[in-house]
């Protein structure tokens, strides 16, 4: 049987300045064989596409240096995840998935799964535009592949098939707030390095914000049925994120004690 994938559903990160910070070139980032490479044909999409694929690669980027940086303290190697930008549909090691499911994480594969094309909706649908908002949205999968590699997914897993429904969803919120902790630890980590601009977080927060459960539920069916989260209501998105991002500690994110207690 295939493994679940997960998902997130994140203008101070300027693409030339942020190259420059981390000693890159965003236009040749994308083809790095160490992010993984991608299957995303950059010759036959648009200037605002290719932008965004670029700059998708150069965030990817920061946050390896940040958590191989976390990992190392700790005595741990942090192996990066692939990136694999695709439009419309894609087969992943977790199964077949079309673009509506937005971005995703394969634990089977390690690799993130992004369609440009939920940039604009988060932009144009969830009101959370900026370039911080989507790299919150990057910053988010890759605490997946954090979660991941310390085995914290598989522990949820195995949680998960004993329980009922409502006890499972509860306890994927749990996993989910927790990425979106991890994602503070990685801001945390930008600010200190002087990459966060006036107005960076308060983008992040929005897109929190934006795709909360609760504010999703209410926008397509017109009520909220908290039994049936499985990413977590807006209030703690913003919550956890705001964790993370206040000391860097990752011992902060243990979203399955507080939420047991």
């Amino acid at each position: 049987m295939p493994m679940k994938a997960v998902g997130g559903g994140i203008g101070g990160l300027i693409v030339l300045i942020l190259a420059v910070v981390l000693g890159g070139d965003p236009g040749t980032i994308l083809n790095d064989s160490t992010l993984g490479g991608s299957s995303f044909n950059t010759a036959s999409v648009s200037e605002e596409d290719r932008e965004l694929a670029d700059f998708v690669s150069v965030v990817l980027a920061d946050t390896e240096d940040t958590w191989t940086e976390i990992f190392a303290a700790n005595n741990m190697d942090y192996r990066e995840p692939t990136l694999v930008l695709f439009s419309g549909a894609v087969e992943s090691a977790c199964g077949f998935a079309q673009s509506a499911v937005g971005p995703f994480y394969c634990p089977a594969d390690e690799k993130m799964y992004i369609d440009l094309s939920f940039y604009r909706d988060l932009r144009e649908r969830f009101g959370a535009p900026g370039d911080f908002a989507q790299a919150y949205v990057i910053a988010h999968e890759v605490g997946h592949h954090v979660q991941n590699q310390l085995g914290i997914m598989d522990q949820v897993r195995r949680a998960q098939a004993g329980l009922d429904q409502v006890e499972a969803n509860r306890v994927s919120v749990m996993q989910e707030l927790q990425a979106d902790c991890f994602t503070g630890v990685w801001a945390y980590s930008a600010e200190q390095a002087g990459i966060l601009e006036q107005g960076d977080v308060e983008e992040a927060l929005n897109a929190a914000s934006s795709i909360g459960d609760d504010r999703l539920q209410m926008e397509s069916q017109g009520r909220v049925s908290p039994d049936s989260f499985t990413h977590g209501s807006s209030a703690q998105r913003v919550s956890w994120f705001n964790t993370g991002l206040e000391n860097g500690d990752v011992a902060s994110c243990d979203t399955f004690e507080a939420m047991n207690q």
